[in-house]
């Protein structure tokens, strides 16, 4: 088998983005309930905005979520949907924590 260092350059860049409880959260997040607004990711998450604007500004930047201005607010959702199975994947592990 031969490994494909390119893809695994990838899946690391992912899992560093997202190696975050926040950021993770957010994930969870707009995976259940689609696009949202960032006063109401904070308020469902219970966290500071500039602390969640922060997460969602470097997790856009690096191509993971899709952001769209509506009126004066940017609305938020996933662009890339297996995310979600990925956070899911890494919750079932049965690690010793």
């Amino acid at each position: 088998m031969k490994i494909n260092k390119d893809k695994l350059e990838k899946a690391a860049y992912i899992m560093k983005t997202i190696a975050h409880p926040t950021r993770l959260a957010v994930i969870q997040l707009l995976h259940t309930k689609g696009t949202l607004p960032v006063n109401e990711i904070c308020s469902l998450l219970d966290c500071e905005q500039s602390l969640v604007s922060h997460h969602l500004s470097n997790m856009r930047v690096k191509g993971l979520l899709k952001a769209e201005r509506k009126g004066t607010s940017i609305l938020y959702s996933l662009k890339e949907k297996d995310l979600a199975k990925l956070v899911k994947v890494i919750e079932n592990c049965k690690c010793n924590m």
